[in-house]
């Protein structure tokens, strides 16, 4: 049986059994019915093995969304295999909204909170910060709900699959709101590194794009909330906005881009980079993420570029976006407000493979620590080093599942699970 690849064809699954449930009880008679390795798999937007198994995988983006709302709290529940996307669409059809959405709204509720996925923004927490509560299926099939405030839920919610299959969860909601995109050219690396908070911290959700070997950085996207310091400008220290003939990313159709141009539009239509009814990215590519803490950014871009010569030839695009510090174990910005420096590769592995010790070393002076979804080379030891709570989450997961059949090698690989 072929089960396929992640959605970018980085990684063929080589799990024995693919089951595609269709509601929780499926779920649970997979778990229960197998002794063997059995994995939660999403929308496969992952670009590693992270979600594959030895044995059984069980997809969980069939089973219907059934989005509740609770009011009273702001909170919205939904099935985990639910895209981002089309939770947003249900939430705005009733008047409210979420924090921050990914760059692509294509990804599973469930898969982008245990990865520790995020949008942008100095203020904002990554997806995972809005979970309010979580249902999964353990290990003996049974259903088990654990609330923000319960014990170890810090250590569960950007949990890697490594402890069961989320199939319900909990999301912090609050009122719509209305989003602008101002898109700006020709911003210099001088300006940029000189006072790096406070031009990530110039709109809501802002995100830079840069080749690495530029004069300056190639796009500056300021997302603005409309009513909350939205502030266009012709030129923004010395960029300029773009003209209609330079809109686009590297590769990427426009059309398949959201709204820009200043023009006001619903949060789902502008948090995102990608229409949900597009194609996401470029899709032919490999992508790798580090995440150091805002205060070291400037040093570490400038590490970054002492590469950018090699990295080049290579890169779609990199961009580079903020993610407010929380409190989550294996969370990228635990504990630290942080930069994240992301790299869209073009699909050629050994080159890829080559660079990423190069940038890893580079930024290994900053406690840099991967995203746990993309491709990297950080050894166990070398994560270790920079997850201040992985040893208490791999004491919690091992707790959940001691014959360890939610693990897997890429978990082993870094230290996890056992």
């Amino acid at each position: 049986m072929s089960i396929g690849a992640t959605w970018a064809g980085t990684h063929t699954f080589g799990a024995a059994e693919l089951i595609e449930a269709r509601s929780v009880e499926e779920v649970q008679d997979a778990v229960a019915g197998t002794d063997g390795p059995v994995r939660a798999l999403g929308t496969r937007h992952s670009f590693t093995d992270l979600a594959d198994s030895a044995g059984r995988l069980v997809t969980v983006t069939g089973i219907p969304a059934e989005p509740r709302i609770d009011e009273a709290a702001r909170a919205v529940t939904v099935g985990a295999g639910t895209r981002y996307g089309e939770l947003a669409v249900w939430l705005e059809s009733q008047g409210w909204a979420l924090h921050n959405m990914g760059s692509l709204p294509h990804i599973s509720v469930g898969g982008a909170v245990a990865t520790g996925t995020h949008g942008s923004g100095v203020r904002n927490g990554c997806l995972s910060d809005a979970v309010a509560g979580l249902t999964y299926v353990n290990v003996a099939g049974e259903v088990i709900e654990t609330r923000r405030g319960d014990e170890g839920f810090e250590g569960l919610v950007v949990g890697l699959g490594a402890y069961g299959i989320a199939v319900r969860v909990t999301l912090d909601i609050q009122p719509t709101y209305l989003v602008r995109q101002d898109v700006y050219r020709g911003l210099s690396w001088d300006a940029a590194l000189g006072d790096l908070p406070a031009i990530m911290g110039a709109g809501y959700s802002v995100s830079l794009f840069t080749m690495w070997d530029e004069p300056t950085i190639q796009q500056a996207w300021r997302k603005t909330r409309i009513g909350l310091g939205e502030d266009p400008q012709e030129r923004w220290l010395g960029a300029r906005v773009e003209t209609a003939a330079e809109a686009g990313l590297v590769d990427v159709p426009p059309a398949n881009l959201t709204v820009k141009g200043g023009v006001p539009g619903p949060w789902l239509e502008r948090l995102p980079h990608f229409r949900l009814d597009s194609t996401p990215s470029n899709g032919d590519e490999i992508q790798t993420e580090y995440f150091v803490a805002l205060a070291d950014g400037p040093d570490a871009l400038s590490a970054v570029r002492e590469l950018g010569a090699e990295i080049a030839p290579h890169l779609l695009v990199s961009e580079l976006r903020t993610v407010a510090a929380d409190a989550l174990w294996l969370s990228g910005a635990y504990g630290r407000d942080t930069l994240a420096i992301h790299f869209t590769w073009r699909n050629s592995p050994e080159a890829v493979a080559a660079l990423t010790p190069r940038i890893e070393a580079a930024l290994a002076p900053f406690g840099a620590r991967p995203h746990w979804g993309k491709v990297h080379s950080m050894t166990a030891d070398a994560v270790a080093s920079v997850t201040p709570r992985l040893a208490d989450a791999r004491a919690q997961f091992e707790a959940l599942d001691p014959a360890g059949r939610f693990a897997n090698d890429h978990l082993r690989r870094l230290g996890v699970r056992l």
